[in-house]
């Protein structure tokens, strides 16, 4: 076999090699990445535990009783940006009659979470999902991402995209005890 020719063969059996990886590896990764249903209305909100910017930690089961308005953010989100406001004025006329505002924020820094709620006068906890698992576990794809969430702990309602301040008053109304 000539130089050309070898060089060729060893070239198309590298390419081979790391192509038949990959479809062993897709295949592998299928079936082993662990697998989160998709939420619904009437479903039982998963517990979870996140830390807010104060160092507190809070856990989802420490509400009940509570209406939680659970709203998935990012800094980078123009809506997120629209709606901090109006679910901060909104917060303040609800907290005291039962309904309870939980801002998680996806795997950003500290410091862009802090100072964008500094900007934006987030009074309720504002919590960083630093790994994703809550997010994965609620399956939140765009944001934001909004779950209304009853006394009794489920679901009855999930919003995606911006809401208007009449929207998150309609909202709150809906989930207080």
């Amino acid at each position: 076999m000539s130089n050309k020719k070898k060089n060729r063969f060893i070239t198309r059996l590298l390419i081979l090699t790391v192509l038949a990886g990959a479809v062993v590896f897709t295949i592998y990764s299928s079936f082993t990445k662990e697998k989160h249903d998709i939420l619904k209305v009437g479903d039982v909100a998963p517990d979870f535990a996140l830390v807010d910017l104060d160092g507190e930690s809070h856990r989802l089961s420490n509400y009940k009783g509570q209406g939680v308005f659970l709203n998935f953010w990012g800094t980078w989100c123009a809506p997120c940006k629209k709606e901090m406001p109006a679910m901060g004025r909104q917060y303040q006329v609800y907290k005291d009659q039962g309904v309870q505002v939980l801002a998680v924020n996806i795997a950003e820094s500290d410091l862009k979470v802090r100072t964008f709620a500094k900007q934006y006068g987030m009074t309720f906890p504002t919590l960083i999902d630093k790994n994703k698992s809550v997010m994965l576990a609620y399956n939140v794809k765009p944001l934001p991402t909004t779950l209304l969430i009853n006394p009794d702990g489920k679901i009855v309602k999930i919003i995606t995209g911006e809401m208007s301040e009449n929207d998150i008053q309609g909202y709150m109304e809906q989930i207080k005890p």
